[in-house]
């Protein structure tokens, strides 16, 4: 007797096994089956089906090209082909994308960009609302717990649009449906969000990594990027450090709760040319220390600066007074840091730190 409770693996498994481990609906498969024949291929009268290895791969297949994008009756003809013993031989069907490879150095791909208004029927059981196809394949992967179609959707994105537009339409949407579900579900769902964010970060520092091998930084102030005490969330600042990488600035990134006298210390040590905050939440966000930070100074006498500051984040609400910046996204946080470093520059405020009359 198997005390697994699995069924042997000659006898295949049953719909409902298989929709757990593919992270979609049983209704999904039988449906799939119902329009386009991709269900199990022996079946036994008077018992539940039961999907064999063969039929389990096709599935799997049929998973792999929606993710991708491909329309699932297309999708369905491309894996009954794949994987019918007739073609077992058989090179990769054509029109049907062909899995990239998953490591460094992969080739961009183009991926087509579907109508804008487009709603997501992702098939995850996640709120997307109106999304690119790519939130609906990362959002399948990842809810099916697929490491590897997850990793493959990511760096499609980022291949394919760059770590900007990649952070604001793909990433950042999948990242924040997770987390809504997980918050309504009774944690349910924290599995999925710490793959996910895994993922995300490994590409995110990868990026990173190659721009800082590849690209020497410009002779300007670094930009400073620390989450305030308390704050875990780094997954932004990570993407800005590789945006600001690949733009040829330095970066000094502290990470995650960062405490206030460390914070400090390293502004006045190293003379940022821009300090960005991070905050998540309200708990975390300390205007007073953002304002102290903008305030130091240090310098020779008579020629003492200071650090442009940039709050970002949700935390931080919507409206901040001068000299404070408010980037409401990437991008714009990309353009205040790369201004204020040059800004810094021009004026010779590359001076060390570290000279007296610092305050």
């Amino acid at each position: 007797m198997d005390v697994t409770g699995e069924e042997p693996a000659a006898m295949g498994v049953t719909t409902g096994s298989l929709a757990r481990k593919l992270g979609v609906s049983p209704t999904t498969l039988r449906s799939w089956d119902r329009r386009y024949g991709l269900g199990p291929a022996t079946r036994v009268q008077g018992r539940h089906r039961r999907w064999t290895p063969d039929d389990v791969a096709m599935v799997q297949e049929m998973c792999r090209l929606t993710a991708a994008g491909v329309p699932p009756a297309e999708a369905a003809r491309a894996a009954k082909l794949q994987h019918t013993p007739a073609h077992a031989t058989a090179g990769p069907v054509p029109g049907a994308p062909a899995r990239p490879p998953t490591g460094p150095g992969r080739p961009p791909a183009a991926v087509e960009e579907p109508p804008a208004g487009t709603r997501s029927h992702s098939g995850s059981g996640l709120p997307l609302g109106d999304v690119r196809r790519e939130c609906r394949g990362l959002a399948r992967a990842a809810v099916r717990m697929d490491s590897a179609a997850v990793q493959e959707q990511v760096a499609l994105a980022v291949a394919a649009y760059g770590l900007t537009h990649a952070w604001e339409t793909v990433l950042t949407p999948t990242l924040r449906a997770v987390g809504r579900k997980w918050e309504s579900t009774d944690d349910r769902y924290v599995e999925v969000e710490h793959l996910l964010s895994w993922h995300v970060s490994a590409a995110l520092r990868r990026a990173y990594v190659e721009a800082s091998l590849h690209r020497p930084a410009l002779d300007v102030p670094p930009v400073l990027l620390a989450c305030l005490p308390g704050e875990q969330h780094t997954l932004p600042l990570e993407a800005l450090a590789a945006v600001l990488t690949e733009r040829h600035l330095p970066v000094l990134m502290l990470g995650a709760a960062v405490p206030a006298e460390a914070l400090l210390a390293a502004v006045q040590r190293t003379g940022p040319g821009a300090v960005v905050l991070w905050s998540q939440s309200r708990t975390t966000a300390d205007a007073a220390l953002a304002h102290h930070i903008a305030d130091t100074r240090w310098g020779v006498a008579g020629a003492r600066t200071h650090s442009r500051v940039l709050l970002s984040g949700p935390g931080w609400g919507l409206r901040h007074a001068p000299p404070l910046l408010r980037p409401r996204g990437l991008g714009e946080a990309v353009s205040m840091a790369v201004t204020a470093a040059e800004a810094r520059a021009s004026a010779g405020g590359t001076e060390a730190a570290g000279q007296s009359g610092r305050s």
